[in-house]
C-alpha cells in the first residue's frame, strides 16, 4: 500500500491551522511553498543531517508490507478477524509521510522474511497515517478520524505499533524504531501472552542484561552533578537522559548524537541530567518537588530499555520522553519542541517535526531524491 499525503495537510503556524483540500501535485508543492515561507520565520533551523537515509528529512512516501490487510479501517471487524483465524491479534503500524525510521522499520525489521512470517502467522497487520483524517471505527466501535485516534492511543511518535488482543484491549505501545533483534523479542513477548504477568522492560532485560559489562558510563561536562533537581527554578528547560553500565546503546548515543556541535549548543540552553538507572541511593528531587532515586525514577516511568530522554519545560512539566532511536535530526527536534513549546500549543511530536521537515525539503529539493 502506497501512502500519499492525506486527503487535507495541514499545517500550523503561530497564527493558526492552515487546511490544503485535494489538489494536484504541483498545485500542492506551490501552495505548500507559500505557507512555509511564512512558517520558516516562526521555528528556527540548525541542522546537520548525520545519515540522510535514517532520519527524519526528506519528505517521502510509506510502502507498507504487500501482506499487510488492505483495511476498511474497522478496527473491532479486524480483531474479530484474528480470533477467527487463530491469531494473537491485531497489529497496527503507525507511520507518517518524511519518516525514514518508519521506512528503515519496513525495510529491515519487517522485510526480515523469518520476523515477517511471525508477524503474520500471529497477527492481523495494518498501517495507518498519523495524520489521515480518514473515518475509523475503534476496537470499542467508536466512529472517529484515524489522526485522533492516534492521538488518543498515543502515537505521538512515528512510528509507533500498538497490539490489540483479541477481545480488543489493547497489551502493548511500542513508539520508535525496532532493530530485527527488538522486534523479535517484542514478538516473543506479545504472542506469548508475557504482558499479562511481566513488563516489556522486565521480560527485555533478563533477555539482554548482560550485553556489554565492560562499557561504563560515560561522564561529560553537560551533566549536572549530584544531587538531582528536576524542579524549576533557574528558568531553562531539563533533558534527562537515563543510562546504565553496559550499555552500548548509550555509547553510542554520546558519539553519535552528544559529541555533534549544534547538539552541544542547544543543549547549552537546557538544565542537563544523566542518571543511572541502576543507582539506588543518589537523591533526585523531582519536578514536583517529591524525592526519589534514579532507579526509583526509571521504575515508575514507562520507559522499557536505554538510552531514553525525558524533556521537561521551564516549568516542569513534561514535554516529551522517548526510549526509542534518536539520532541527530529527532534531537533537534526534540530539543526545538521543548524550547518552542510546541506541546502547549497542543502538537504532537511527529506534527511538529513534519512541518520542519516539509521547510527542510521546500529548502533543499534536491534531498527529496535522498
Amino acid at each position: 500500500m502506497r501512502l500519499s499525503l492525506s486527503d487535507h495537510c495541514l499545517l500550523r503556524t503561530g497564527s493558526g491551522v492552515y487546511t490544503l483540500p485535494e489538489v494536484s501535485d504541483m498545485t500542492r508543492t506551490f501552495l505548500l511553498r507559500q505557507i512555509v515561507i511564512a512558517a520558516v520565520l516562526l521555528l528556527p533551523l540548525s541542522f546537520q543531517v548525520m545519515a540522510k537515509d535514517f532520519d527524519d528529512y526528506t519528505i517521502s512516501h510509506i510502502d507498507y508490507p504487500d501482506w499487510f490487510k488492505e483495511t476498511f479501517y474497522d478496527l473491532d471487524d479486524d480483531i474479530a478477524e484474528a480470533g477467527e483465524e487463530g491469531k494473537k491479534g491485531l497489529m497496527i503500524l503507525f507511520t507518517t509521510e518524511g519518516c525514514s525510521y518508519c521506512a528503515r522499520f519496513i525495510d529491515v525489521s519487517l522485510g526480515d522474511p523469518e520476523l515477517a512470517a511471525r508477524v503474520q502467522k500471529d497477527f492481523v497487520a495494518v498501517g495507518m497515517e498519523i495524520f489521515d483524517d480518514k473515518m475509523m471505527t475503534s476496537p470499542e466501535g467508536e466512529s472517529m478520524p484515524i489522526k485522533t485516534f492516534a492521538k488518543s492511543r498515543g502515537a505521538e511518535f512515528a512510528p509507533t505499533l500498538l497490539f490489540f488482543d483479541t477481545d480488543g484491549q489493547r497489551v502493548l505501545r511500542l513508539p520508535g524504531y525496532q532493530t530485527p533483534e527488538r522486534f523479535g523479542i517484542v514478538l516473543d513477548y506479545v504472542s506469548g501472552g508475557h504482558y499479562s504477568t511481566v513488563s516489556l522492560r522486565d521480560y527485555y532485560n533478563s533477555l539482554v542484561a548482560a550485553a556489554k559489562p565492560e562499557l561504563m558510563l560515560i561522564d561529560d561536562p553537560l551533566f549536572a552533578s549530584p544531587p538531582y533537581n528536576l524542579a524549576p527554578g533557574n528558568g531553562k528547560p531539563t533533558m534527562v537522559l537515563l543510562e546504565k553500565n553496559g550499555c552500548a546503546d548509550c555509547n553510542a548515543f554520546h558519539k553519535d548524537v552528544l559529541t555533534l556541535d549544534n547538539v552541544r549548543q542547544s543543549l547549552g540552553k537546557f538544565n542537563v541530567v544523566r542518571l543511572d538507572i541502576e543507582d539506588k541511593t543518589t537523591e533526585i528531587t523531582l519536578p514536583d518537588g517529591k524525592k526519589t532515586t534514579p532507579a526509583a525514577f526509571y521504575s515508575d516511568s514507562a520507559m522499557s530499555r536505554v538510552p531514553a530522554l525525558m524533556f521537561y519545560d521551564a516549568s516542569g512539566k513534561k514535554a516529551l520522553e522517548t526510549d526509542a532511536l534518536v539520532l541527530e535530526s529527532r534531537m533537534m527536534n526534540s530539543i526545538n519542541y521543548t524550547l518552542d513549546k510546541a506541546h502547549e500549543k497542543d502538537w504532537t511530536y511527529q506534527r511538529y517535526a513534519r512541518t520542519r521537515a516539509i521547510e527542510r525539503s521546500l529548502q533543499q529539493p534536491e534531498a527529496s531524491s535522498q
